[in-house]
């Protein structure tokens, strides 16, 4: 393919994946943060890899523009480094929320390609299921079919696969699209 194929199929598919956003489940994720900024809570931004990068980036931007205490965990890369050697990969989120004593007027938002299963972003899965037992929100940003975090989400902006082969540029050029869209709704 020609670069200048490449570059209008890659803006065409663009413009398909922001018209193929749920609006509702956006309005949805807004609700649940003006909610979590009332009552003084916290937001916990997880993420892995790219969308680890998006997290730090979003925790910035919730708390300078939006007024809500944010966190990243992996903003913290030697506590996140000795929980991996010590305690292993699966728990480093968990671990971390239960040291941060997560409550229920928290929210959890997680930024994923996949959004964890059986088999992937273990540490994603294990850290959603302690959200819920702590009655915290949980927001994802995730695409593919959502996996566990589309599954347990009280608001889950899914990002539509328009082409196989670029699904991990979109989903995460999304996430930045959806997180400023969030943080200035605030």
């Amino acid at each position: 393919m020609e670069l200048k194929d490449y570059i209008s199929n890659y803006i065409e598919e663009t413009v398909r994946v922001a018209n193929g956003l749920s609006q509702e489940e956006i309005f949805k994720a807004v609700e649940i943060l003006r909610a979590v900024k009332a009552n003084e809570g916290r937001l916990f931004i997880l993420g892995v890899g790219g969308s680890a990068a998006n997290a730090s980036h979003a925790v910035n931007d919730f708390r300078k523009i939006g007024g809500i205490e944010t966190y990243a965990p992996t903003d913290n890369v030697s506590e996140l480094t000795a929980r991996t050697n010590d305690e292993g990969w699966d728990t480093t989120f968990t671990e971390w929320l239960k040291v941060s004593h997560i409550r229920s007027d928290d929210a959890v938002m997680v930024f994923s390609v996949g959004g964890g299963s059986e088999t992937t972003s273990q540490n994603i899965v294990k850290a959603l299921k302690l959200a819920k037992e702590s009655g915290a929100k949980v927001i994802s940003v995730v695409s593919r079919n959502g996996g566990y975090s589309k599954q347990v989400s009280d608001a889950c902006v899914l990002i539509p696969v328009v082409d196989d082969s670029r699904i991990t540029p979109h989903a995460e050029g999304f996430q930045g699209i959806v997180w400023h869209l969030l943080v200035n709704a605030l």
